[in-house]
């Protein structure tokens, strides 16, 4: 008898026991992946000093928990992130077993290379945080650039948004001569994908100017490629001011196309954003919900498909040891 409470006592202590945290970031999204997941949200105290300094303290036991911590990076950014990196310490130094952490939008991933001498490699930064805090694992969604990925000393999980929003554009358009146009040439690898996800259709590209002393401006240069009485689908990872999109938006129509519609990922959308946007060429804006979109950003045209059972499906493959890859059909 003793021998059996012995063994049912090893086992109760080497259960897997999936628990999901979420910041003030975007809690929206964080219940609906833990609610797709079957489970609650950990309840969790969470506030500010008057001097800005971020408090964090779990309402319960942690311990030896499978952990993933979701927080979308989105403005105020570093108040953000600040506190992700908080709860990743605080569940490091309760003893969770593992701690993956979620972030849908990951913060400063346009800061990935030098550019001139002096400046910083803020991607590179972040991962380094991360790490340093207690992280295992990431999970993330359309980084800017995949070497982001190499950046982080451990497993990283790159979600896709594009079947998600591609499936969506060929359901409502697919009776429409497309075509798939790139707002650079930076990023024809991501609209090859696209064209092959839509069965093939042509491919275009914006060739662009930037001056990298004036960020968030670009000049729409030309149209390279054929879009002349097509319906275009404009892709790109995000929309930050939307200047570089609303303006390639127009330079496709100024082309002869017969619409465009913008596809992307990360709806950032900051400053005159939501004007542009209203006031440019395109038919509809499609965006996922990676980050926090309030009432202010609505608009007629923009459509928000949601990101939730994409990032449900992938925490459940890293809690059961699966094959997130699987999630893409192979394709990483």
């Amino acid at each position: 008898m003793a021998d059996k409470g012995a063994r049912t006592s090893i086992s109760k202590k080497t259960k897997k026991n999936l628990m999901v945290f979420s910041g003030r970031a975007h809690p929206a999204l964080a219940e609906e992946v833990a609610e797709q997941l079957g489970t609650q949200l950990v309840p969790t105290s969470a506030y500010d000093f008057a001097n800005g300094e971020i408090y964090v303290r779990y309402e319960e036991s942690v311990r030896g928990s499978d952990a993933f911590v979701m927080q979308s990076h989105t403005a105020p950014i570093n108040e953000a992130i600040v506190e992700h990196l908080i709860m990743i310490d605080a569940l490091k130094r309760a003893s969770a077993k593992r701690i993956t952490v979620v972030m849908p939008f990951y913060g400063y991933a346009r800061q990935d290379k030098k550019h001139r001498g002096r400046e910083p490699i803020s991607a590179r930064l972040i991962a380094d945080l991360f790490r340093t805090a207690g992280a295992d694992r990431l999970i993330t969604v359309d980084l800017h650039t995949d070497q982001i990925q190499g950046f982080f000393d451990g497993p990283v999980d790159h979600l896709m948004a594009r079947p998600l929003l591609a499936d969506y554009v060929r359901e409502k358009y697919g009776d429409r001569e497309l075509a798939v146009v790139s707002p650079d040439a930076g990023r024809i690898k991501v609209a090859e994908q696209w064209s092959a996800h839509l069965g093939g259709v042509p491919l275009a590209f914006i060739h662009k100017t930037r001056d990298i002393n004036r960020p968030n401006e670009t000049a729409a240069n030309r149209v390279v490629g054929e879009v002349e009485g097509r319906m275009c689908v404009l892709v790109d990872d995000m929309i930050d001011t939307a200047g570089t999109i609303t303006k390639a938006a127009d330079a496709i129509m100024a082309e002869g196309a017969a619409g465009v519609i913008i596809a992307a990922t990360h709806a950032i959308f900051s400053g005159p954003a939501i004007e542009r946007m209203e006031a440019c060429a395109a038919e509809e804006i499609i965006v996922t919900n990676t980050l926090p979109l309030g009432p202010e950003h609505d608009f007629e045209g923009l459509t928000v498909l949601s990101i939730a059972p994409l990032v449900s499906a992938a925490i459940k493959e890293v809690f059961e040891d699966g094959s997130v890859t699987s999630l893409f059909g192979g394709r990483a």
